[in-house]
């Protein structure tokens, strides 16, 4: 017997509610020690990272071997070229990383999957999103926040049992929690999942879920009403793609990754056993977070192998083109385009292995370290496709198949520039990236001083906030003061004979960690409450701290390849390029801490909201079709063609 259908309306959620929900999605306690947080409470703790932690001798013969298997089946049986004209990875592809053990990679052994670590998992990204960023993107979509990883983390041992071989052999999964007027705020979000009995009953349409038209297997976040046994929430669910009721009913295209199986699911009346409920309801988006703290680093990982294939083509174009007798990389003007290209690649590969390897020792807490690596990843291998198209001129906006079809090589440069823009809007755009680490960042600030600022918080509450602030800040600022990165002999270990000084940059992060903690100490005591509205503020901070932890990163790989690698001076040329170009970046934005232009920009907004300029949009046609901003997503029955398609 079917649950009657509840018509919901979109919940109406303020703006205090909303911050309520997130907050208490989010981890609150910090048990293990974390680089990153201390960084940005001004205390460079280098013995966090350094001596760079090294992978288990197993773990290495395992990963290479995977490596090596994947890399002949990148080179034989990809044809990225193909992926990008039909937009569609062919089944034999799909089928052919099946019975590889990609869909399995991080799945553990006892289930059947190839149990490969966190940095070697990456390295598989890396290098299958080089033959194909589509593929990069489905197997990512499916291991780092589809079923399997939500399930490793909160599932039961029936639901591992039941699920992962499937998981790790033949089925893909998606991960489905935004809407179309739900993003990156789930406290409005408008599925719902109504018990009834031993089941619970699915209503409601999710978007953009990326696998979704050949899923096999679903997370689907829905939101359980609150009742008599019932704690109500949003709440995590294993779902059969091929269940009753569920109608993917479009497959969506978008200007970049023409492969991407992403669609439009329609939930109706779609009845789940209690048993496939991941964690207690109410858990949902906690599971959600968790899962992203480590999740995230899937797209630095393709970020990282599109650096890689971005200096290659610089590299061997710039040496074969030639204007005004020399070749383009001669030029100033190319040359540090390709140096900054050589010199990002190298830190952010730094940021990504040193993160998974904590990750993999799980000796330390890198919820806000993978987040930086996804905001400087995405961020800045945008930055160098984008100096890859000028490097390339004419060529660089021509298509791959239009170079071949006149005889030249067929480089797909203004394709990648394509593939990466949406990294900057996957797994959290930049602006929400900001604000998520921002809160992390501020977490010590919060708990000691928090109640001092919030409004609902009785005068007993914030004399005792007041006094517990105090003893905090008596025994910190002082601490801000002076720090190692003033005495000329610190790390002296990063300063070898016949190398670039390291050491000198790592001083700089030392000083630079105290005034950025001086820099957001100053701001709070200034805005107070208002703190959460400067979010321009609030991203320099967290772009420094980026900045910062790359730096840190490079120079720490750097030493690692110096001891163990044939290139290790050469390294220590590409970390002492990266830290004097971050430096350039870092002075800039302690500058527009204090002069931006914040303030005037807010009343141009206004204005634009107003009305008050629409006469400078006169002068145009506007091509954009007809229909709604947002697409209704009222419950109930599908009326369109189910296009899902799993593949067999």
């Amino acid at each position: 017997m079917s649950a009657p259908l509840q018509k919901t309306q979109m919940p109406k959620v303020s703006e205090r509610e909303a911050r309520q929900v997130a907050e208490a999605a989010r981890e609150q306690d910090w048990r293990k020690p974390s680089f990153a947080k201390e960084l940005f409470l001004g205390r460079f703790r280098l013995d966090l990272i350094h001596p760079h932690p090294m992978p288990a001798t197993e773990d290495v013969r395992r990963g290479e071997q995977f490596l090596a298997k994947l890399r002949d089946f990148c080179e034989t049986k990809i044809d990225g070229a193909l992926i990008e004209r039909e937009a569609r990875i062919p089944d034999d592809v799909v089928n052919g990383l099946k019975e590889l053990g990609a869909l399995g990679m991080k799945i553990d052994t006892k289930y059947g999957g190839l149990g490969l670590t966190q940095v070697y998992y990456n390295k598989a990204l890396a290098l299958v999103g080089s033959a194909s960023p589509a593929i990069g993107a489905l197997l990512s979509a499916h291991q780092s926040i589809g079923v399997p990883q939500p399930l490793k983390i909160f599932g039961t041992q029936e639901q591992k049992d039941a699920f992962l071989p499937r998981l790790a052999s033949t089925d893909i999964s998606a991960f489905l929690l935004t809407e179309p007027d739900v993003g990156s705020d789930p406290a409005r979000l408008a599925t719902t999942a109504v018990p009834d009995g031993d089941s619970y009953i699915l209503d409601g349409v999710k978007l953009w879920t990326t696998n979704g038209v050949v899923a096999d297997l679903l997370v689907v976040m829905g939101r359980v009403p609150k009742s008599e046994g019932h704690k109500g929430g949003i709440t995590a669910f294993v779902v059969e793609a091929a269940s009753e009721g569920i109608t993917v009913e479009n497959r969506n295209a978008f200007m970049g990754l023409r492969g991407l199986e992403n669609g439009v699911t329609r939930f109706h009346q779609v009845r789940v056993p209690a048993g496939n409920r991941i964690g207690p309801e109410g858990a949902g988006l906690k599971i959600a977070l968790t899962t992203l703290n480590t999740g995230r680093l899937s797209l630095p990982a393709v970020c990282v192998g599109a650096g890689k294939w971005c200096l290659k083509i610089a590299r061997e174009w710039s040496a074969a083109r030639e204007q005004w007798g020399k070749p383009v990389a001669k030029h100033e003007a190319v040359g540090a385009k390709i140096s900054f290209i050589a010199a990002t690649t190298f830190a952010l590969e730094a940021v990504l292995d040193l993160s998974s390897q904590m990750a993999d020792e799980d000796r330390n807490d890198i919820r806000i370290e993978a987040a930086l690596a996804k905001l400087f990843g995405s961020e800045m291998s945008w930055l160098m496709a984008d100096e890859l198209v000028q490097i390339r001129g004419g060529r660089g906006f021509e298509t791959a198949d239009s170079l071949a079809a006149r005889g030249e090589r067929a480089v797909p440069a203004e394709q990648i520039l394509r593939d990466l823009r949406i990294n900057r809007i996957f797994e959290g755009s930049t602006e929400i990236m900001h604000l998520l680490i921002a809160r992390e960042a501020v977490d010590a600030h919060l708990k000691v001083a928090g109640d001092l600022i919030d409004p609902d918080k009785s005068l007993g509450d914030k004399a005792k906030a007041g006094a517990s602030a105090t003893a905090f800040y008596a025994r910190w600022l002082p601490k801000l003061v002076a720090g190692p990165g003033q005495l000329p002999r610190t790390y002296s270990e990063f300063n070898p004979a016949g190398h670039p000084d390291l050491a000198t940059h790592l001083r700089y992060v030392e000083r630079s960690s105290r005034k950025l903690a001086r820099s957001t100490f100053y701001a709070m005591s200034r805005w107070q409450g208002r703190m959460e509205t400067k979010q321009g503020f609030l991203g320099r901070i967290v772009d420094i701290g980026a900045e910062l932890f790359a730096m840190s990163a490079a120079c720490v790989r750097a030493e690692l390849l110096r001891t163990t690698e044939p290139h290790g001076r050469e390294a220590y040329q590409l970390a002492d390029a990266f830290c004097r170009q971050s430096r350039i970046r870092v002075e800039e934005l302690f500058t527009r801490l204090w002069s931006n232009t914040d303030d005037l920009d807010r009343k141009v907004v206004d204005g634009v909201l107003a009305g008050s300029y629409t006469w400078l949009e006169q002068g145009i046609v506007d091509p954009s079709g007809e229909g709604p901003w947002i697409a209704d997503a009222t419950p109930g029955p599908s009326e369109r063609e189910n296009v899902h398609r799993p593949i067999r």
